[in-house]
């Protein structure tokens, strides 16, 4: 059977866009020195200097136990925050809800500024506290304090993933249960949790690779005591060595998609089992949620303390950070207050051009990319052969290369090939490594709404006549224009929040806000950097607002 032209295309251009970066990763890993250099020769030397280095195991071993460490923190608290939400009658569950949300859409390297200026050695809390109470019981800046802001702050994802496969129990099983006397707990333990088994599997698997690439968090607040983490490692290899080493920076970008790739693989094989799993869904009857009586209050003083520690804190901190001239112990706040730092960023045409640029891959590039996650949706759509099956890999790939990874390998693609070269310093190069990156995201997006339009439809057009292609545009592209609107405004924010796949793409006419942050936080220009993150939540915050007024659910 002839390949459709049009979806030859497609399968070839998301290859290349997938693998062209990797291939570059892996070919100047087995260099002697850069690729563009003459005298460049195939060699196995920059993994041995890499093995070899005491500094490279220390970032490993750091990466390891603080996956681990946030998997302790976040499995738990996530799966028992999307219990009392989703099960229970715990008060003001509908406002929680998305509450619990909002670290997904604030860019970790924001919350991980905000940190440092809430609760670092000077930051307001630190202060308030010790005037209050002549103690700051807390160091933001040691390890256990990474591993535990990191498991807090993607307490989300759990929430996510398994409150949705509790909205699938059927109520019938866990009636059956309190017929024989069982109180919440006992439902949730024996009832609840064996059915969500592997949705929370799929989350802790989640976690750990994200603890394993963690870069924002790891950089801002590891930097004071120079705790290393692979992602840092990396960052940190070309000033540590005072020459650019491409061949090793390739190296360890390699070691890590090696490391990170199974932990992929396991993602897709736990969520593939998640989706069959809760078939035993009971009738299709009203959930009525569980009784917490006297505990449906110090349930919902948990779901607050986690909210004040994970969004409150670091948002309230670098937004009052963004309206001071400086901050200490005897400061008096309202001395402070000032517009200065917002009419300074306004006056850099640098940052400026950040800004704009951040609202450009937002709006535009995340309608194009949109477009270019359903052109690949329609590719797979409905069909079930081999190319099918190489597209749904070719998808899965990007979540094994962490964004800052991608950043370079793209940078690489964009010096390696010669023709793409003028590319380089446009918003182009910036908008192709977003829209790999988020490529399995946002494919997800639009196949979730393709699955929705029934088979007879589609069937109905060409039974009349119409062509595969004419049924596309006149039957299914209408019936999901508002999942698509839906997907653009969450392409959006993802775009927005988007902070380590820039930092290497960064140059004149390529600015965009969260690699901005990264590069003006290792100068320590902490004014400048306060009033970009609160531009950058004004700016999510604007998305977000947009996205209710459509009726966007920004969970499942």
């Amino acid at each position: 059977m002839v390949m459709n032209p049009s979806r030859a295309v497609v399968i070839l251009v998301t290859a290349g866009a997938v693998c062209l970066p990797l291939g570059i990763l892996f070919y100047q890993s087995v260099l002697s020195g850069p690729f563009f250099h003459a005298d460049s020769h195939f060699t196995l030397d920059a993994f041995g200097f890499v093995l070899r280095d005491p500094e490279f195991w220390v970032a490993l071993r750091n990466s390891l136990l603080v996956a681990t460490g946030m998997l302790v923190v976040a499995l738990p608290l996530g799966a028992l925050l999307a219990l009392l939400v989703a099960r229970t009658d715990i008060p003001g569950r509908g406002v929680l809800e998305p509450l619990i949300l909002v670290p997904i859409l604030v860019s970790p390297v924001v919350l991980a500024l905000g940190y440092v200026v809430a609760a670092g050695p000077v930051g307001f809390y630190t202060v308030w506290s010790k005037q209050l109470f002549g103690v700051a019981p807390w160091n933001i800046y040691s390890p256990v304090a990474i591993a535990v802001i990191g498991g807090l702050s993607h307490v989300p994802y759990v929430f996510l993933y398994v409150s949705t496969a509790l909205k699938g129990v059927g109520s019938d099983v866990e009636e059956a249960a309190r017929t024989t006397g069982a109180g919440p707990l006992r439902v949730a333990l024996d009832v609840n949790l064996p059915l969500v088994a592997p949705a929370l599997m799929f989350s802790a698997v989640l976690v750990f690779f994200a603890g394993v690439e963690m870069f924002g968090l790891a950089l801002v607040l590891g930097n004071s005591n120079n705790f290393s983490m692979l992602a840092v490692y990396l960052y940190k290899l070309t000033t540590r060595l005072g020459v650019p080493a491409y061949h090793l920076m390739a190296t360890v970008a390699v070691l890590i998609v090696l490391l990170t790739f199974p932990l992929v693989m396991l993602q897709r094989h736990y969520l593939k089992v998640a989706d069959k799993f809760v078939t035993v869904r009971g009738k299709a009857a009203r959930q009525r949620p569980l009784t917490l009586g006297a505990w449906r209050y110090p349930a919902l003083m948990l779901a607050l303390a986690w909210l004040a520690v994970t969004v409150i804190v670091p948002i309230s901190g670098i937004t009052l950070r963004a309206f001071v001239t400086y901050w200490g112990p005897n400061v008096n706040l309202f001395d402070v207050l000032t517009l200065d730092q917002f009419r300074f960023v306004f006056s850099e045409p640098v940052l400026v051009r950040g800004i704009r640029n951040s609202v450009l891959i937002g709006v535009v590039g995340g309608g194009l990319a949109v477009a270019c996650y359903a052109a690949i949706a329609f590719a797979a759509h409905r069909r079930n052969d081999e190319w099918t099956h190489l597209m749904d890999y070719l998808i899965l790939v990007p979540r094994a290369i962490p964004g800052l990874l991608a950043g370079l390998a793209f940078l690489w693609v964009f010096l390696f090939i010669s023709p793409l070269a003028p590319l380089r310093a446009t918003l182009f190069s910036i908008w192709l490594a977003y829209t790999v990156v988020w490529l399995p995201y946002g494919a997800r997006l639009v196949s979730s709404s393709l699955v929705q339009v029934g088979k007879e439809l589609e069937e109905a057009a060409v039974s009349i006549g119409a062509t595969r292609r004419r049924a596309m545009f006149d039957v299914t592209l209408p019936l999901i224009r508002v999942g698509l609107l839906t997907s653009w405004l969450l392409v959006f924010l993802m775009f927005e929040r988007e902070y380590s796949t820039g930092v290497y793409l960064l140059t004149s006419g390529t600015e965009v806000i969260g690699a901005l942050l990264v590069t003006l936080s290792e100068t320590g220009s902490m004014n400048q950097v306060a009033a970009l993150a609160v531009i950058n939540l004004v700016l999510i915050g604007i998305g977000v607002i947009t996205a209710f007024r459509f009726g966007v659910r920004l969970h499942g």
